[in-house]
C-alpha cells in the first residue's frame, strides 16, 4: 500500500513526534507517494491522509495518532514498555499544565503566600492595641488618721522618750505626686518550671500570643522539691547554737535573675552594723548560685549569719489565700499583668514570710542606720496630710511583725481577691494603705503607723538631693543640717531604687555621709549606687 511505503520513511509511533515538524524527506516522500495515487481517494485513505493534517487534540489517549494501538511485541521486554508508556503519560502531563493560563499559577502562588503569612507570623486578626499601666489612685478617708496618731508613739513603754523625739517634726513629709511609671515586663525571672502552662482565657489578646507571654513570666516561680524542707532550713537557720544566736530575724526577697550589686550589699551592710546580732535569710534562688555565695562569703568570713535560700512557694503560702492564688497563677487563670511578676511576687512573699515565722522585712534598697530593738508590730507611713496631720499613704517597704498577726493576713486576703497586675504599686503599697484605713479602730489588731521620718525622711520625688554635692557654702550648710536631721531622726533611709539607681553619689552629699557612717567593707565602689 502507498500509505504503508510513506509510513517507512515517516514513522509517527510516538505522540511527541507531532509536537516537532517531520524532517524534509517525509514532505518529499509524502509528494512522491501522493502522486501516484488515484484522483479518488478510497475511505481507507481518506481517512489516513486526514490525520496526518489534523491538529492533534488533548483528548488522544495514549495510543499512537497514526496506527493502530501499540502492543508490546514479543521480543520486546515488557518492561521497557511499560517505562515508554509512562514517559508519554508524563510528556501529556507537561502538554497540559503547559495549556493552562498564566494567571491560574499566580493565583495559585497568591494563595500561597497569604496562607505561609498567617503560619509563620502567627496573625491573628483583629489585633487589639496593649493597654499601658495605669498608677492605681487611693485616698483614705480621715478615719485613717487616728491609726496615724495612735502610731505616733511605740507600743513599747520603755521608748517613750525616744517616740517624743521622733514625733517631734516631718523631715520632708510632702503630698505625693504619682511617680513614674517605670514597668518591666521582662521575660524571665527565674529558674525553669516544672510545671505546665496553660494559655490565658481573655478575649483581649490572641491566645497563643497571651500563653507564650505568660510562660516566659512564670519561668520565676518554680517549685521543685528540695532534700530539705524549707521550713526546716529557716528554723534551724534561726535557732542557731550554743555559741551564735539570732537576736533580729531579717528577711530579704530578690525574685530577679540578677544577684546581688554595690547597693544591695550596702544593704546588708548597714543591716549588720546596726544589728551584729541579727540573722539575715535572703529568699532568692539567683543569690542561691555560685556568684551569690561569693556575694555572701566577706559576710560569712566577718563571722554575720546570712544565708540565701530557693522560695518555697508551695510552703510559704500554705494555709493563706495566696495558696489558692498562686495555683490559679500557675493554671493560667490569673492574669500577671505588665507589671513586673518578680515585683508583685516579692510584695506577696514578704507578707507570707513574717505571717509565717515572724520578723522583720527589709528592701534591698533599705540602708539601716539604728537598731530597731524597740520596734514590734509596725508599719511606716510614706506620706502626711499637712491640713488634717493623718497619714495619705503607707509602705511596705519595712515590715516588722510577730508570727500570725492577723494583720499580716488580712494583708495577704486582700493581695488574692483584688490582685492587679496592671497597676503600679496596687499590689504594694496601695494594699497596705487600703487594709490599715479599713481596719483603722476595730479591736483585735495591735500594730502602730510611723511617721514618714522613721522609715521614708525623703520622698521619692526629693531623692536627687541626697545624691549631690555642696554647691557653694548656703547648699553646703543646708545638707550638713539634712544630715543631722535624718542621723537623729530617721531609722533607715529608702534609696527609692528606680528613682535613683542611675545617680552617682558625689563628693560630699549626704548619701556619701551615710555609706561611710553604715558600710563594713566600705567598698569603693559605692561611689556608684
Amino acid at each position: 500500500m502507498k500509505f504503508k511505503r510513506f509510513s517507512q520513511h515517516c514513522s509517527f509511533t510516538r505522540p511527541s513526534d507531532i509536537l516537532t515538524p517531520p524532517p524534509l524527506k517525509c514532505f518529499s516522500t509524502f509528494s512522491a507517494v501522493c502522486s501516484q495515487r488515484p484522483a479518488t481517494p478510497t475511505t481507507q485513505e481518506r481517512t489516513t491522509f486526514q490525520l496526518l493534517l489534523t491538529k492533534p487534540t488533548l483528548a488522544q489517549t495514549s495510543k499512537t495518532m497514526y496506527e493502530c494501538p501499540v502492543k508490546p511485541s514479543e521480543s520486546e521486554p515488557f518492561l521497557l514498555f511499560l517505562i515508554r508508556q509512562l514517559q508519554d503519560l508524563k510528556r501529556y502531563v507537561l502538554a497540559l499544565i503547559l495549556c493552562l493560563p498564566t494567571s491560574f499559577f499566580a493565583l495559585i502562588l497568591l494563595l500561597l503566600l497569604i496562607y505561609n503569612g498567617f503560619s509563620v507570623f502567627d496573625l491573628h486578626l483583629p489585633f487589639p492595641a496593649k493597654s499601658p499601666a495605669v498608677p492605681a489612685n487611693f485616698y483614705p478617708g480621715n478615719s485613717a488618721g487616728e491609726s496615724m496618731k495612735k502610731g505616733s508613739s511605740f507600743s513599747s513603754s520603755s521608748s517613750s522618750s525616744y517616740s517624743s523625739k521622733l514625733a517631734a517634726s516631718v523631715m520632708y513629709a510632702t503630698k505625693e505626686e504619682k511617680p513614674s511609671v517605670i514597668l518591666k515586663t521582662q521575660s524571665p525571672l527565674l529558674r525553669k518550671s516544672r510545671f505546665s502552662i496553660l494559655p490565658i482565657t481573655n478575649s483581649s489578646i490572641s491566645r497563643p500570643r497571651r500563653a507564650r507571654k505568660l510562660k516566659r513570666k512564670l519561668k520565676s516561680v518554680p517549685s521543685e522539691v528540695r532534700p530539705t524542707p524549707f521550713s526546716a532550713r529557716i528554723e534551724n537557720f534561726f535557732a542557731g547554737n550554743s555559741t551564735a544566736s539570732c537576736k533580729f530575724r531579717f528577711f530579704m526577697t530578690r525574685i530577679s535573675l540578677k544577684s546581688f550589686g554595690d547597693r544591695e550589699v550596702l544593704a546588708m551592710e548597714s543591716l549588720f552594723k546596726s544589728h551584729p546580732n541579727a540573722c539575715l535569710v535572703i529568699v532568692s534562688n539567683s543569690m542561691k548560685s555560685s556568684r551569690g555565695s561569693r556575694v555572701l562569703k566577706p559576710f560569712l568570713d566577718e563571722g554575720f549569719r546570712v544565708m540565701a535560700i530557693n522560695p518555697d512557694y508551695d510552703y510559704i503560702f500554705k494555709n493563706t489565700h495566696a495558696e489558692a492564688w498562686f495555683d490559679r497563677l500557675r493554671k493560667g487563670i490569673v492574669d500577671p499583668g505588665v507589671v513586673s511578676l518578680g515585683q508583685n511576687l516579692s510584695n506577696l512573699l514578704r507578707l507570707a514570710l513574717l505571717y509565717k515565722f515572724g520578723g522583720i522585712y527589709v528592701d534591698t534598697d533599705v540602708i539601716v542606720l539604728k537598731s530597731f530593738s524597740q520596734l514590734r508590730n509596725v508599719i511606716g507611713a510614706q506620706t502626711i496630710d499637712h491640713e488634717t496631720g493623718n497619714w495619705s499613704r503607707l509602705n511596705n517597704a519595712v515590715l516588722i511583725f510577730d508570727k500570725n498577726h492577723p494583720l499580716l493576713y488580712k494583708f495577704i486576703e486582700e493581695f488574692a481577691l483584688t490582685f492587679d497586675g496592671n497597676k503600679w504599686g496596687h499590689n504594694g503599697p496601695y494594699l497596705v494603705s487600703r487594709v490599715v484605713s479599713r481596719l483603722s479602730g476595730r479591736p483585735g489588731f495591735n500594730f502602730t503607723v510611723l511617721l514618714p521620718s522613721v522609715f521614708y525622711p525623703v520622698d521619692w520625688s526629693r531623692i536627687r538631693s541626697l545624691f549631690r554635692g555642696p554647691r557653694d557654702e548656703l547648699h553646703s550648710k543646708w545638707l550638713l543640717k539634712t544630715l543631722r536631721q535624718i542621723q537623729s531622726r530617721s531609722l533607715v533611709v529608702h534609696l527609692w531604687n528606680r528613682q535613683s539607681r542611675k545617680l552617682e553619689v558625689e563628693k560630699g552629699s549626704i548619701i556619701s555621709h551615710i555609706v561611710s557612717d553604715c558600710c563594713i567593707f566600705c567598698n569603693s565602689a559605692f561611689s556608684s549606687l
